[in-house]
Protein backbone atom coordinates (compact mmCIF):
# COMPACT_ATOMS: atom_id res chain seq x y z
CA UNK A 1 0.00 0.00 0.00
CA UNK A 2 1.27 3.46 -0.92
CA UNK A 3 1.03 6.01 1.91
CA UNK A 4 1.70 9.76 2.07
CA UNK A 5 2.09 11.95 5.17
CA UNK A 6 1.15 15.62 4.67
CA UNK A 7 2.16 17.77 7.64
CA UNK A 8 3.99 21.10 7.88
CA UNK A 9 5.90 19.98 11.00
CA UNK A 10 8.94 17.86 10.13
CA UNK A 11 9.05 16.37 13.63
CA UNK A 12 5.43 15.23 13.36
CA UNK A 13 6.16 13.64 9.97
CA UNK A 14 9.24 11.85 11.33
CA UNK A 15 7.37 10.51 14.38
CA UNK A 16 4.51 9.16 12.26
CA UNK A 17 6.92 7.78 9.66
CA UNK A 18 8.85 5.90 12.35
CA UNK A 19 5.65 4.46 13.84
CA UNK A 20 4.44 3.31 10.44
CA UNK A 21 7.74 1.65 9.52
CA UNK A 22 8.30 0.01 12.90
CA UNK A 23 4.79 -0.93 14.00
CA UNK A 24 2.80 -1.47 10.79
CA UNK A 25 3.04 -3.88 7.88
CA UNK A 26 1.91 -3.79 4.27
CA UNK A 27 3.38 -0.38 3.36
CA UNK A 28 5.21 -0.53 0.03
CA UNK A 29 5.96 3.19 -0.39
CA UNK A 30 5.98 5.98 2.19
CA UNK A 31 5.90 9.53 0.83
CA UNK A 32 6.03 12.93 2.56
CA UNK A 33 4.91 16.50 1.89
CA UNK A 34 5.25 19.65 4.01
CA UNK A 35 2.14 21.43 2.69
CA UNK A 36 -1.13 20.71 0.95
CA UNK A 37 -0.08 21.98 -2.50
CA UNK A 38 2.98 19.72 -2.52
CA UNK A 39 0.92 16.85 -1.14
CA UNK A 40 -1.79 17.14 -3.77
CA UNK A 41 0.83 17.09 -6.54
CA UNK A 42 2.33 13.89 -5.11
CA UNK A 43 -1.12 12.31 -4.71
CA UNK A 44 -1.99 12.98 -8.35
CA UNK A 45 1.35 11.59 -9.53
CA UNK A 46 1.83 8.59 -7.22
CA UNK A 47 -1.82 7.64 -6.56
CA UNK A 48 -1.40 6.54 -2.90
CA UNK A 49 -4.16 4.52 -1.29
CA UNK A 50 -3.84 6.24 2.11
CA UNK A 51 -3.23 9.87 3.09
CA UNK A 52 -2.30 10.99 6.61
CA UNK A 53 -3.38 14.62 6.52
CA UNK A 54 -2.72 17.33 9.10
CA UNK A 55 -5.70 19.65 9.51
CA UNK A 56 -4.11 22.97 10.47
CA UNK A 57 -1.27 24.00 8.15
CA UNK A 58 -0.08 27.40 6.85
CA UNK A 59 -1.65 28.67 3.62
CA UNK A 60 -4.03 25.72 3.19
CA UNK A 61 -5.88 23.65 5.79
CA UNK A 62 -6.09 19.92 5.23
CA UNK A 63 -9.86 20.36 5.01
CA UNK A 64 -9.34 22.23 1.73
CA UNK A 65 -8.17 19.10 -0.07
CA UNK A 66 -11.51 18.83 -1.90
CA UNK A 67 -10.79 22.14 -3.64
CA UNK A 68 -7.89 20.51 -5.48
CA UNK A 69 -9.91 17.58 -6.80
CA UNK A 70 -12.82 19.36 -8.48
CA UNK A 71 -14.58 16.95 -10.87
CA UNK A 72 -11.92 14.34 -10.13
CA UNK A 73 -12.46 11.04 -8.34
CA UNK A 74 -11.01 10.77 -4.83
CA UNK A 75 -9.86 7.18 -4.62
CA UNK A 76 -7.71 7.38 -1.52
CA UNK A 77 -8.56 6.97 2.14
CA UNK A 78 -7.84 9.88 4.50
CA UNK A 79 -6.81 9.74 8.13
CA UNK A 80 -6.65 13.22 9.64
CA UNK A 81 -3.95 13.93 12.21
CA UNK A 82 -4.99 16.72 14.52
CA UNK A 83 -4.34 18.60 17.74
CA UNK A 84 -7.93 19.90 17.73
CA UNK A 85 -9.99 20.19 20.86
CA UNK A 86 -12.96 18.00 21.82
CA UNK A 87 -15.35 20.28 19.96
CA UNK A 88 -13.62 19.56 16.67
CA UNK A 89 -13.45 15.85 17.44
CA UNK A 90 -17.24 15.84 17.64
CA UNK A 91 -17.27 17.28 14.13
CA UNK A 92 -14.95 14.51 12.91
CA UNK A 93 -17.26 11.93 14.46
CA UNK A 94 -20.11 13.21 12.32
CA UNK A 95 -18.20 11.95 9.28
CA UNK A 96 -16.98 8.46 8.47
CA UNK A 97 -13.39 9.62 7.93
CA UNK A 98 -10.92 8.57 10.62
CA UNK A 99 -8.68 10.81 12.69
CA UNK A 100 -5.75 10.50 15.08
CA UNK A 101 -5.08 12.87 17.95
CA UNK A 102 -1.51 14.10 18.41
CA UNK A 103 0.64 12.78 19.98
CA UNK A 104 -0.26 9.65 18.05
CA UNK A 105 -0.79 6.45 20.01
CA UNK A 106 0.56 3.24 18.45
CA UNK A 107 -2.58 1.19 19.15
CA UNK A 108 -4.84 3.90 17.73
CA UNK A 109 -2.63 4.11 14.63
CA UNK A 110 -2.88 0.37 14.05
CA UNK A 111 -6.67 0.43 14.50
CA UNK A 112 -6.94 3.33 12.06
CA UNK A 113 -4.87 1.41 9.51
CA UNK A 114 -7.12 -1.64 9.86
CA UNK A 115 -10.16 0.54 9.24
CA UNK A 116 -8.43 2.15 6.27
CA UNK A 117 -7.71 -1.26 4.74
CA UNK A 118 -11.40 -2.10 5.04
CA UNK A 119 -12.44 1.20 3.43
CA UNK A 120 -9.89 1.32 0.59
CA UNK A 121 -12.32 -0.28 -1.86
CA UNK A 122 -15.14 2.10 -0.99
CA UNK A 123 -15.85 4.89 -3.47
CA UNK A 124 -17.58 7.37 -1.17
CA UNK A 125 -14.57 9.24 0.20
CA UNK A 126 -15.74 12.45 -1.50
CA UNK A 127 -19.11 12.19 0.22
CA UNK A 128 -17.37 11.68 3.54
CA UNK A 129 -15.27 14.81 3.05
CA UNK A 130 -18.32 16.84 2.08
CA UNK A 131 -20.06 15.64 5.27
CA UNK A 132 -17.00 16.68 7.26
CA UNK A 133 -17.01 20.14 5.68
CA UNK A 134 -20.68 20.49 6.58
CA UNK A 135 -19.93 19.48 10.16
CA UNK A 136 -17.21 22.12 10.47
CA UNK A 137 -19.47 24.71 8.87
CA UNK A 138 -22.15 23.96 11.46
CA UNK A 139 -19.52 24.20 14.18
CA UNK A 140 -18.41 27.60 12.87
CA UNK A 141 -21.94 29.02 13.12
CA UNK A 142 -21.66 29.43 16.88
CA UNK A 143 -17.96 28.90 17.66
CA UNK A 144 -14.73 30.53 16.62
CA UNK A 145 -11.35 28.85 16.15
CA UNK A 146 -8.54 30.27 18.30
CA UNK A 147 -5.09 29.12 17.22
CA UNK A 148 -2.90 28.82 20.32
CA UNK A 149 0.65 27.40 20.57
CA UNK A 150 -0.54 23.95 21.69
CA UNK A 151 -3.15 23.62 18.95
CA UNK A 152 -6.61 25.07 18.37
CA UNK A 153 -9.45 25.70 20.79
CA UNK A 154 -13.03 26.35 19.78
CA UNK A 155 -14.81 29.00 21.79
CA UNK A 156 -18.43 30.08 21.71
CA UNK A 157 -19.00 33.65 20.55
CA UNK A 158 -20.92 34.16 23.79
CA UNK A 159 -17.79 33.40 25.82
CA UNK A 160 -15.68 36.19 24.31
CA UNK A 161 -15.54 39.59 26.03
CA UNK A 162 -13.25 41.32 23.57
CA UNK A 163 -10.18 41.08 21.35
CA UNK A 164 -7.16 43.34 21.78
CA UNK A 165 -4.44 43.87 19.15
CA UNK A 166 -0.92 42.99 20.27
CA UNK A 167 1.33 43.71 17.29
CA UNK A 168 0.80 40.94 14.74
CA UNK A 169 -0.92 38.87 17.45
CA UNK A 170 -4.26 39.24 19.22
CA UNK A 171 -5.20 38.77 22.88
CA UNK A 172 -8.64 37.26 23.42
CA UNK A 173 -10.29 37.89 26.78
CA UNK A 174 -12.87 35.31 27.82
CA UNK A 175 -15.87 35.34 30.12
CA UNK A 176 -14.22 32.82 32.47
CA UNK A 177 -11.47 35.35 33.26
CA UNK A 178 -8.83 33.69 31.10
CA UNK A 179 -7.06 35.22 28.12
CA UNK A 180 -5.29 33.65 25.16
CA UNK A 181 -2.60 35.01 22.84
CA UNK A 182 -3.53 34.11 19.27
CA UNK A 183 -1.21 33.97 16.27
CA UNK A 184 -3.56 36.09 14.14
CA UNK A 185 -4.02 39.82 13.66
CA UNK A 186 -7.05 41.68 14.98
CA UNK A 187 -8.10 42.28 11.37
CA UNK A 188 -8.43 38.52 10.93
CA UNK A 189 -11.07 38.36 13.66
CA UNK A 190 -12.75 41.60 12.60
CA UNK A 191 -13.20 40.18 9.08
CA UNK A 192 -14.33 36.81 10.42
CA UNK A 193 -16.97 38.34 12.71
CA UNK A 194 -18.14 41.24 10.55
CA UNK A 195 -21.52 39.53 10.03
CA UNK A 196 -22.00 39.10 13.78
CA UNK A 197 -23.91 42.18 14.92
CA UNK A 198 -22.80 41.96 18.56
CA UNK A 199 -19.10 42.32 17.72
CA UNK A 200 -18.08 45.94 17.27
CA UNK A 201 -14.76 47.69 16.69
CA UNK A 202 -14.75 50.98 18.67
CA UNK A 203 -11.01 51.49 18.22
CA UNK A 204 -8.36 50.17 15.85
CA UNK A 205 -6.89 48.07 18.67
CA UNK A 206 -10.12 46.53 20.01
CA UNK A 207 -13.03 44.36 18.89
CA UNK A 208 -15.66 43.99 21.62
CA UNK A 209 -18.70 41.86 22.32
CA UNK A 210 -21.47 44.39 23.00
CA UNK A 211 -23.21 41.90 25.31
CA UNK A 212 -20.50 42.48 27.89
CA UNK A 213 -20.53 46.28 28.07
CA UNK A 214 -21.31 47.55 31.56
CA UNK A 215 -21.36 51.25 30.82
CA UNK A 216 -20.18 54.03 28.55
CA UNK A 217 -18.38 56.85 30.37
CA UNK A 218 -17.08 60.28 29.44
CA UNK A 219 -13.51 60.55 30.70
CA UNK A 220 -10.94 62.20 28.48
CA UNK A 221 -13.19 61.24 25.61
CA UNK A 222 -15.64 58.36 25.40
CA UNK A 223 -14.84 54.97 26.93
CA UNK A 224 -16.53 51.59 27.34
CA UNK A 225 -16.32 49.74 30.64
CA UNK A 226 -16.51 46.00 30.02
CA UNK A 227 -17.92 43.37 32.38
CA UNK A 228 -14.41 42.56 33.65
CA UNK A 229 -13.95 46.29 34.50
CA UNK A 230 -11.53 46.84 31.64
CA UNK A 231 -11.89 50.33 30.14
CA UNK A 232 -11.71 50.44 26.36
CA UNK A 233 -11.38 53.73 24.45
CA UNK A 234 -13.69 54.77 21.65
CA UNK A 235 -11.74 56.41 18.83
CA UNK A 236 -12.62 60.06 18.36
CA UNK A 237 -13.58 59.56 14.71
CA UNK A 238 -15.87 56.65 15.67
CA UNK A 239 -17.71 58.37 18.50
CA UNK A 240 -20.75 59.48 16.48
CA UNK A 241 -21.05 56.13 14.70
CA UNK A 242 -20.79 54.31 18.02
CA UNK A 243 -23.53 56.36 19.67
CA UNK A 244 -25.76 55.88 16.63
CA UNK A 245 -25.14 52.12 16.75
CA UNK A 246 -25.95 52.02 20.47
CA UNK A 247 -29.23 53.85 19.93
CA UNK A 248 -30.31 51.59 17.10
CA UNK A 249 -29.23 48.37 18.83
CA UNK A 250 -30.37 48.89 22.41
CA UNK A 251 -33.31 51.27 22.08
Amino acid sequence: MKVIIIDDESRARNVLKTLLLEECTGISLLLEASNLIEGVAIIKKEQPQLVFLDVEMPQHSGLEILDFFKNEPINFQIIFTTAYSQYAIEAFRLSAIDYLMKPIDTDELQNALLKAHENIKEKNVTDKLINLEKAFHQLSLNKIALEIPKGIIFTSHDDILYFEADGVYTKVFLKNGKSELICKTLKHFADQLKEKALFYKPHRSYLINLKFMNEVVKKDGLHIVMENNRTIPIARDRKDAFLKMINSTFN
